[in-house]
Formats: structure tokens, C-alpha cells, sequence
């Protein structure tokens, strides 16, 4: 009871409150975990990744418009293998045949037979999320199932990439789970620990996911990786709880030992989390807003996380008690003191070595090429759909289609536009309503006088001289309805689409074999208008021989740039497709790069400089991590690898909130050993005190950054696991072998650095007798005592006494006046001190 006393601050208050109620808190969990449980189900799920471009991106602008004013058919290249072109041609009228399908293009060209291949570019009659578009797919799929069929298409892919990873990421997380239980087998100090770690860390993951629908729609990404993230990140605050637990269960009841270790662990838990939030806040500062996405998931996962540590963990530790006391083993984690002497031995030798190949690293990581086409990205495991593409391209070559929007209705513009298109080398496939064919002599754009338009449709010469009239009447062109109507040219769709309109209206009659022509050829132009005419723009579409990112893509788009240039405002053109949705990622990447690099650096060596004091100390710990993001991203440039830019972004956020836990431990523990003992002997007692939590922690993020770059299919996924992993890896060599070094090294500029800030602090003394006080005492005077005082006092006294830093400051003033005896350094008792002086030394 005396210890409950001497501990009784305000964190030991909130901690006896939540464990005296943790039958409620139990059941509010309970209900929370039901209501999340059937809201899993509610949570949309996005997987085009151009939707968290910038706003005010060329391609997000263009998306936008091609969304509100055209129609985009869902198409599919389909590639039947080992069979022979006979075979082939015989197949069109089958896939013609097919519900949904609006039309197949195919032909002995090398475009689409080359050796046993034939190459079949099929249209559907719904864009690529309506249903009839996947229910042909699907049909196609099982027409072909008899064949060496690749089918590369986007229509469906987001439901099957969606099923895919979340098989992979199932599979990842038992694995994730695994490796989890066996670090806690060789690290915890009983067995029925990990039970309360996995039902803490369970319902944390679950309380989050349960509550992503409240965000509306989240990524592919997001949605996939974050339970792993959340269980790599945050399963340390549980770890630190249990650890405390255990310490205090040694001398105390369970119930008291959890009151005791849950105050002591409520801070320490807190201050730690921060510096992963600061990685994830960061993250929402991206321009590019799968930033935010990620960013706030994360963020929410661990604020659940510590709720679930310091309101459920109390009952479930609880529970387990007993079992607890019946399962301990001894600790498996070994001392590495070799570690330690090593720093010793080379503490004049390694900063030095960091220092130039920390240069080298950021040279070298500043060089790294980086990848932004997901397509381009590889991964360990490819899906079906991607491992389609690659096969059709790798037989008949990359299919890459640019889309140019530009101001409708000058229809001479664009016909001059799409002639200068065909004549780039790269151009395979040019579209626009301005070469549209309707026979060997015009195109839908062509103007035409009523004589030869009468002509061209069979049409009596005075009905259509009629329908010239209303038609110019109706476009406020009153000029050639009285000075000759013959010699008024109107572009060919334009008429077209006026005369059925007066069909529509009884205005024109028609014979029944000119009412079938007239409705067959409106429904073409009707189709081809709804593709390349919208209510402001009109859309070109070219078909490229060039990659979707690079210089030779970039130079590609330059190139159209400048041809549209000569007819229209450069600012009233608009380029959309892969080629300038890459482009828009890179611009957006060198902004965000710095975004998080600054700031996540910033933020934490904001948190660092509080928590330590000290100037210098956040400085030398930001650099170490900082370092291993370096080291990390300079792998693929040594290598001859690329990364691909949301990976960098991302992990590098993660790596230097999560990992710079690791140097706080090594550092925390070495400031307050080194107070103890020789900086020699503390720095290998520090290695060994931490190795455990670094350990722990370091296993799981190493491990299940591994795992999801080896299994998940999704490249995205793939490639962030993968530089998550590799750079805790690194993360942990640098702490345990690098940072030790650095602080013996530093250890003056840790000193010279720290914040000359006025705090209390207690010095012990046992005396007796009777004696003047000026000043604040605490402690146990035949009864305790805290208060300010000034006066004299006869007993016995075990007290701590308040003294003031910087030196200048006031101390508390002992004066014995027994005897005429005086402490060390204290004034004579039997001085006489005038009213004045002792208000002064008040």
C-alpha cells in the first residue's frame, strides 16, 4: 500500500479507473468489434490509381472530361496461340456472335497473325465497368477455354485484382502471424503472453477495418496493406505494456501490477507512437493523395491500436493471469556485448566511414531510376491479367493509346491535325471524326452542297434542298436561304444527324428501305459522335509504338504538343493516357519527395528535441535513419534495378517514423546509463538492454515487409514490401553497429547541446533534529509532506529536496540549529537572517 501511495499521480489515477472497469470496457469492445465485423463488408475500394492525382493534373483534368463527355467502349486484345490463321479468321464470327460483343477487328496482317499467334482487338458494347462489358468477357473466356488464350483487358480487372490480393494478403497475414508468434516465443517470458498480444493486436486490426467505410472509398493499396503495416507498427505498444506487466508482477498482485505498469506504460507508449504518426502525417501532405489515403488509414490504425493496448489489454491480462504465472521460460533473446566492445574499439574509426558512405548513399539513391507505370513495376508473383500483357506485347509489339481533347466543331483543324499525326513514325493508329470514312470519297466531316448530299443518300434533291433550308434557318444562318441555297455546304454529320432528328419529328417521311438506311446509318454515326464529339471538346485518339514512360514517351508527347499548337491554343489542348498519367506522377513526385523528406524529418526532430533535451542528440538519431533510407533506395541503382515512385514515398515515411524508435532506445538508455557508469561500460549495457525490443520489433517489420514483396501479386503491394523490408534490415544494422559509435563519439556535442532548461530536481537526505526550512520539501515528516515552506521544524525528517537548474537558481535551504551542527555546503544555524534576507531566499 506504501508504494500505491508514493506512486499516486494522475496517469496511476486513470489507470486504476480503466482497470477497475474493465468488465465495461470489455463490452464496449465486444460491441465495437460486432458493428466493425458487419462493416468490413461496406468499405469501397478503389483501384485506379490516377484518381489521387493532383486536381489541376493535365490528366486528371482530361479523365474528368472524357467521363462527362464520351463514351469509352471496354476492349480487350486477346491472343490465341498455336493456331493456325484459317482457324483464326474461322473464330471472328463466333466472337461476333458472342452478347456484348460490338465488334472484333482482325486480319492477316503482322498486327494480328504473326507465326501462330493471332491477335483478335475485340470492342464490347458497354464501358468497361457496365455489365454486359464483363459478361462478355466472361463469355469470351469460356468460348476460348479450349485455346491458348492471353486476354489483357481492363474491363473486370478491378474485381479480379481486388479477389487476388486480398487471397495474397490472407495468405500474408497467417504467414505475417506466424513469424510474429515465434519472435514472441524466443523474446516473451511466458508462453500465455502471446495470446494477449494477437487478441489485443486483433481487435485493434479489426476496429480499424471495420471503420475504413467512413472515409468513403479508400485504395487497393490502402485496403490491402494496412492490417500488415498496423501489425508491424504498432504490436511494440502491446510488447512495452506486457513488458512492464511482467516487471511489476514480480513484487505485486496482477491487479495491482497492471494499475502500476499501465501508468507507467501510458506515457511511455504515447510519446513513442508519436514519432510513427509523424511518418504517416507527413504522408498526407502528398500532393499525390494516395498519400492521404494511406496516411490516414495508418494513422487511425494506430490510434486504435493504442486504445486497444490501454483500455482492453488491462482485462485481457486480467484473464490470462494465471496462465501467465504457469507458462514462464527464461527470455531466449541473447546479450550481444560484442556489439558493445566493438563500438568501443571502433568508435574513432566507424562515424568517420558512415559519414562518407552516408554521401555516397545519398548520391547514389538520388540517382536511383524510378518507375510510374505500375505495369513496368516487377514483381515476384504476376497476375493473370499481367502476365497476358507482357505475353501480347512481347508477340506484337506495345499498344499504347493517347487521347488528344481539343476545342470542338473545326472540323478542318482537326483534319489538318490527324494528317500531320500520320506522318510520325511512332503513329500506328490515328481516329478523330475528321478521317472517319463513309466511302471512298468523303468523311463524316467533309462539307457537302444539298446536290451531293441528295446524291449520296438517294434522297430527292428538293427534300434535301428543304432540309438545307431548316437546317440553316435552325442555325441562325439566314443568309443562304435567300441567296441560294445550293451553293450552302454543311459537314456531312452535321446533316446526317439534322435529318434524322426531322425523322424523328414527322417532319420527313421515308419508304421502308430508306428509313432502315437512315436508322442504320445514324446508329454508326450516332456511336462514332458519342466516341469523338463531346459538347465542348473532340477527341483524337492515337495508337503508339512507343512506351508509356521515358524520354522517348515524353519526347512522343512533345512532339503532339506541337502539331496541335499550330491550330488551337495550347492551352485548350489536352493530352490523356498513360504516357502524360506518368508524366503527371513524376511532376508530382519531385514536389511530394521533398514534402516528405522535410517534413517527416522535421516532425521528428521536433519530438526527438523534447524528449531528450537536446539539440544535438535529434540531429545525429535523424541522421542515422536517414542514412539507412539513403543506403536503401541506392541498392536498385547498384543493382541496375528501378523503384517504383510511390514505394520510395511511402517506405521512406514509414522507415524514418517506425525505425527511428530503434535509435531512441539505444539512446534513452544510454543517457541515463552512462549517468550510472564509464560511457565504455554503459554503451554495452545499453546494447543489451535494448537488443531485445529491437529485436522483437525489427523481426516482425523485416519479416512482413518480406513476405508481401515475395507473395502479393499486385506490384504496387509487391514493391513497397520489398523496400520495407530491405530498409529495416538496414535500419537495424545501423542502430546496433553504427549509432553506439556515433554517441561515444558525440557524446560532447550530446552535452554541449543540451537545453539549459529550468527543471526540479530531488535530492535525498536523511536528517534529524531540530532545524530551519526555507523552501519546498516532500517527503515523510512523522506524516508526509509537500508543500512550500519557511520555518523551523523538531523531529525527523526523509525528505527530497527541490533544486533549480541552470546553477544560479535557488536550492532549498537546510539549516541545523542542534548543537551548532551544519550539513555540508548548508549556512549556520545560528546565523541571525534579518525578515528581508529570508523573503529573499524564498
Amino acid at each position: 500500500m506504501e508504494e500505491k501511495k508514493e506512486k499516486g499521480n494522475f496517469w496511476l489515477t486513470v489507470a486504476t479507473f480503466i482497470v477497475n472497469k474493465r468488465k465495461a470496457f470489455l463490452v464496449l469492445f465486444a460491441i465495437a468489434c460486432i458493428y466493425c465485423a458487419a462493416c468490413m463488408n461496406k468499405v469501397s475500394v478503389n483501384q485506379d490509381i490516377t484518381k489521387y492525382l493532383p486536381a489541376d493534373s493535365e490528366t486528371r483534368i482530361g479523365l474528368t472530361l472524357m467521363d462527362e463527355q464520351f463514351m469509352t467502349y471496354g476492349s480487350a486484345r486477346i491472343m490465341v496461340s498455336n493456331i493456325t490463321w484459317q482457324d483464326a479468321d474461322a473464330l471472328v464470327e463466333k466472337l461476333e456472335a458472342v452478347e456484348g460483343v460490338k465488334e472484333v477487328a482482325f486480319d492477316d496482317s503482322a498486327d494480328h497473325y504473326n507465326g501462330t499467334n493471332a491477335l483478335f482487338d475485340v470492342t464490347f458494347d458497354g464501358t468497361e465497368e457496365d455489365e454486359i462489358s464483363k459478361d462478355a468477357k466472361q463469355a469470351v473466356k469460356e468460348l476460348l477455354s479450349d485455346y491458348d488464350t492471353y486476354i489483357s483487358t481492363s474491363v473486370g480487372a478491378e474485381e479480379e485484382q481486388t479477389e487476388s490480393l486480398n487471397n495474397d494478403m490472407n495468405l500474408i497475414l497467417v504467414l505475417a502471424v506466424v513469424i510474429i508468434v515465434v519472435v514472441l516465443l524466443i523474446s516473451t517470458k511466458a508462453y500465455m503472453e502471446i495470446p494477449v498480444l494477437l487478441i489485443t493486436f486483433g481487435v485493434a486490426a479489426l476496429l480499424n477495418k471495420g471503420t475504413n467505410y467512413l472515409m468513403g472509398t479508400i485504395s487497393s493499396v490502402t485496403d490491402s496493406i494496412s492490417v500488415v503495416l498496423q501489425l508491424a507498427l504498432a504490436i511494440d505498444y502491446a510488447i512495452i505494456f506486457c513488458d512492464r506487466f511482467m516487471e511489476e508482477h514480480e513484487t505485486m498482485d496482477a491487479e495491482s501490477a497492471i494499475k502500476v505498469a499501465l501508468s507507467k506504460a501510458i506515457p511511455e507508449i504515447s510519446s513513442s507512437s508519436l514519432t510513427t504518426i509523424s511518418g504517416m502525417v507527413a504522408m498526407m501532405f502528398m500532393h499525390f493523395r494516395l498519400g492521404y489515403d494511406m496516411g490516414i488509414v495508418l494513422v487511425k490504425a494506430i490510434i486504435f491500436s493504442l486504445i486497444s493496448v490501454f483500455f482492453l489489454m488491462p482485462a485481457i491480462l486480467m484473464i490470462f493471469a494465471k496462465g501467465i504465472d504457469n507458462t514462464h521460460h527464461k527470455s531466449f533473446v541473447p546479450n550481444i556485448s560484442f556489439a558493445g566492445k566493438w563500438a568501443n574499439l571502433t568508435r574513432f574509426i566507424v562515424p568517420p566511414v558512415f559519414v562518407i558512405l552516408l554521401c555516397f548513399a545519398a548520391w547514389m539513391s538520388n540517382n536511383c531510376s524510378y518507375l510510374y507505370d505500375v505495369n513496368s513495376v516487377p514483381a515476384a508473383r504476376e497476375s493473370e491479367t499481367r502476365i497476358a500483357k507482357h505475353k501480347i506485347e512481347d508477340e506484337f509489339g506495345v499498344s499504347n493509346q493517347i487521347a488528344i481533347l481539343v476545342p470542338k466543331g473545326d472540323y478542318e483543324s482537326e483534319k489538318k491535325v490527324l494528317k500531320e499525326f500520320e506522318t510520325l513514325d511512332y503513329v500506328n493508329t490515328v481516329t478523330g471524326l475528321a478521317n472517319v470514312s463513309i466511302n471512298d470519297d468523303y468523311v463524316l466531316t467533309d462539307k457537302i452542297a444539298p446536290r451531293a448530299f441528295s446524291e449520296l443518300t438517294d434522297l430527292d434533291i428538293e427534300i434535301v434542298r428543304v432540309l438545307y433550308m431548316a437546317y440553316a434557318y435552325d442555325q441562325g444562318q439566314n443568309g443562304p436561304i435567300f441567296t441560294g441555297i445550293d451553293e450552302y455546304k454543311v459537314p456531312i454529320i452535321d446533316m446526317f444527324l439534322f435529318l434524322y432528328d426531322q425523322y424523328e419529328e414527322g417532319y420527313v417521311t421515308l419508304d421502308a428501305d430508306m428509313d432502315e438506311k437512315l436508322t442504320d446509318l445514324y446508329n454508326t454515326l450516332h456511336d462514332a459522335q458519342l466516341q469523338l464529339q463531346g459538347e465542348d471538346y473532340s477527341r483524337l485518339v492515337l495508337t503508339v509504338s512507343v512506351p508509356t514512360e521515358g524520354d522517348e514517351a515524353y519526347a512522343a508527347m512533345d512532339d503532339i504538343r506541337n502539331i496541335c499548337a499550330k491550330y488551337y491554343n495550347k492551352s485548350d489542348v489536352i493530352l490523356v493516357g498513360d504516357c502524360t498519367s506518368n508524366h503527371d506522377l513524376m511532376s508530382s513526385f519531385a514536389t511530394d519527395n521533398i514534402i516528405i523528406s522535410v517534413l517527416t524529418a522535421l516532425f521528428v526532430m521536433i519530438i526527438l528535441l523534447f524528449t531528450f533535451q537536446s539539440a544535438g542528440l535529434p540531429i545525429l538519431l535523424v541522421l542515422t535513419i536517414q542514412g539507412s533510407i539513403w543506403i536503401n533506395f541506392s541498392v536498385p541503382t547498384l543493382t541496375g534495378g528501378s523503384v517504383f515512385f510511390i514505394a520510395y514515398l511511402i517506405v521512406s515515411a514509414i522507415q524514418m517514423g517506425a525505425t527511428i524508435d530503434y535509435a531512441i532506445v539505444i539512446s534513452s538508455r544510454y543517457m541515463v546509463l552512462k549517468k550510472q557508469m564509464p560511457i565504455h561500460e554503459a554503451i554495452i549495457e545499453t546494447i543489451n538492454q535494448a537488443f531485445p525490443t529491437i529485436f522483437t520489433s525489427g523481426s516482425i517489420l523485416t519479416g512482413a515487409g518480406f513476405l508481401i514483396g515475395q507473395i502479393a501479386s499486385d506490384a504496387t503491394v509487391a514493391s513497397i514490401g520489398i523496400a520495407l523490408g530491405r530498409g529495416t534490415l538496414i535500419s537495424i544494422i545501423l542502430v546496433l553497429f553504427v549509432l553506439p559509435q556515433i554517441l561515444l563519439l558525440g557524446d560532447i556535442i550530446i552535452e554541449k547541446t543540451a537545453l539549459t532548461i529550468s527543471l526540479p530536481q530531488a535530492t535525498r537526505r536523511d536528517v534529524s533534529g531540530r532545524m530551519i526550512v526555507n523552501g519546498r520539501v516532500k517527503g515523510y515528516i512523522q506524516g508526509e509532506i509537500d508543500a512550500e515552506i519557511k520555518g523551523s521544524f523538531s523531529g525527523s525528517m526523509q525528505a527530497s529536496f527541490e533544486s533549480r537548474l541552470p546553477i544560479g537558481g535557488k536550492e532549498t535551504e537546510l539549516v541545523m540549529e542542534q548543537e551548532g551542527l551544519t550539513q555540508p555546503g548548508e549556512q549556520d544555524a545560528k546565523k541571525e537572517d534579518s525578515d528581508e534576507e529570508q523573503n529573499e531566499q524564498l
